[in-house]
């Protein structure tokens, strides 16, 4: 006599029932992982931004801005909620620092993360022949200061990554609790 194909109702609910665990077990843990290859994303890209500034400073002989911007057109305003960063050639040595259409941009990232982006500096200024403007950058997402990173830029104007502050406190994340 042949058997009848296709699943009975218990092995069905079985199946669901570890489906179910799995699911529930794997949602978190991915989660988790988009947050932290989103945050690590915006810190490299913030720490190549240094570098592409760093280095085009020597090579053009010229002051070279790293600004936050709303629009990837222009430098925001401080306190302005940072939504990415540009990088580009200072020619006019405008104070404060305004990109005009003459300007070559020379790198622009919008950043991934949803969170906060907050530096204790309004721009960075990489000079050529003098010492650069050191500063901290904080990103932050959801979870707050549990995850958080930081880039923290020197004299010399090379950018190491922290999860810590220049003090060795833990980071502060603006807004979020």
């Amino acid at each position: 006599m042949p058997l009848p194909s296709g699943f009975s109702l218990w092995e069905l609910l079985c199946t669901l029932v570890v489906a179910a665990l799995v699911f529930a077990t794997g949602v978190p843990a991915f989660e988790s992982f988009v947050l932290d290859a989103r945050l690590t994303a915006d810190v490299n890209a913030w720490v190549l931004a240094v570098q592409v500034a760093r280095t085009e400073a020597a090579k053009r002989s010229r002051s070279v801005i790293l600004c936050p911007t709303e629009d990837s057109a222009r430098c925001s305003d401080a306190g302005s909620p940072v939504r990415g960063w540009m990088v580009f050639v200072n020619l006019d040595d405008a104070f404060p620092p305004r990109r005009s259409a003459a300007e070559p941009l020379l790198y622009v990232h919008a950043s991934e993360i949803k969170g906060s982006i907050v530096s204790n500096r309004p721009y960075y200024e990489f000079r050529p022949f003098r010492r650069d403007t050191n500063g901290t950058t904080v990103f932050c997402d959801r979870r707050g200061t549990a995850a958080a990173k930081a880039v923290i830029v020197g004299y010399t104007g090379r950018p190491r990554a922290a999860v810590r502050d220049a003090d060795g406190r833990p980071l502060q994340c603006a807004g979020l609790t």
